[in-house]
């Protein structure tokens, strides 16, 4: 998979290239269609499956006291784009400048003399220059007159409601990780380093990893059901997340995980970790015995799923 950069890369030569216009934050299952109606395209025609997306997010520049929370990192989102058949990424850098320029400019700057784009696909709420006043009619309009065909493809809907990264942050801020992977296609992660602790759950029978996450967003406080991921291999786990009350700490938000199997020296490792599905809430305990026996149940409680769920 190619990546360029727009302004600082010269003209990417890909043939017939059919574009996937958007942010794609998370990669749920209405980006899913996007991209695959886009590789199917690109198949037909011998031509290059292709996203474009903005970066920085336009609301970390325009509004970055409003902006949300971002579901993936930029190199979390390259990786699924590759894993689901990309050949290339146009990635580009967005600023206050780009933000000011009408339409027609982005589309004859961007889309035909620097990208050639043979096609361009949107979802279908897609708004794009000055104001967010491009809309789909305007840039079909645009393509029939500079020679691309524009097209667009219907919203994917999940019960009563349309999905959305929107709808996803709210379900993971909520602890409600099973139903924004229903969401997503997969389960809700985060990537980061393993950081040394203070050893409390090791004294306690309950080795843990403590994760310095890389990602915006972390689920609600609370004990989940999670898949470690460490050197390609996962690993049945719980995870909390919290302050830890029982012990009286009161101090920072921790993500802590025990590996099901059993301890392992983390420190320094790579860990991506997948919430499953939320366990139960975070409460301070009446003493530490009290809180060891909750957490055997919480393993317990863990290992049964996991074995229901076949992981």
């Amino acid at each position: 998979m190619q990546v360029v950069h727009f302004p600082d890369s010269p003209r990417p030569r890909w043939p017939y290239p059919v574009v996937a216009l958007g942010n794609f934050d998370g990669l749920h299952r209405g980006h899913q269609k996007l991209v695959d109606e886009v590789r199917r395209q690109a198949g037909e025609r011998g031509g290059t499956a292709a996203v474009m997306i903005f970066d920085p997010h336009p609301p970390r520049v325009l509004r970055p006291d409003k902006a949300p929370p971002l579901l993936m990192t930029l190199d979390q989102k390259l990786e699924a784009f590759e894993r689901a058949g990309v050949q290339g990424v146009a990635i580009v850098r967005f600023t206050h400048e780009l933000s000011r320029w009408e339409p027609e400019l982005f589309v004859e700057t961007v889309l035909v003399d620097w990208l050639r784009a043979s096609e361009v696909w949107v979802g279908a709420n897609f708004l794009f220059g000055r104001d967010r006043s491009g809309t789909f009619t305007l840039l079909r309009a645009l393509g029939e007159d500079r020679g691309f065909r524009t097209e667009k493809i219907e919203p994917v809907r999940y019960k009563d409601f349309v999905v959305s990264s929107t709808r996803v942050r709210h379900l993971v801020a909520e602890g409600r990780v099973d139903e924004a992977g229903a969401l997503l296609g997969h389960h809700y992660f985060v990537d980061g380093e393993v950081v040394r602790g203070d050893g409390r759950g090791r004294e306690l029978g309950f080795p843990t990893a403590n994760l310095r996450a890389a990602n915006d967003l972390l689920p609600a406080n609370g004990i989940y059901a999670t898949v470690a991921v460490i050197d390609g291999v996962s690993h049945r786990a719980v995870t909390s997340i919290g302050v830890r009350p029982t012990l009286g700490e009161g101090g920072p938000l921790t993500v802590e995980t025990h590996l099901l199997e059993g301890g392992r020296d983390l420190y320094g490792c790579r860990l991506r970790l997948a919430f499953v599905k939320w366990l139960r809430e975070e409460r301070a305990f009446d003493g530490l015995p009290a809180l060891v026996a909750q957490m055997s149940r919480d393993c317990d409680d863990a290992a049964a799923l996991f074995a229901a769920m076949a992981l």
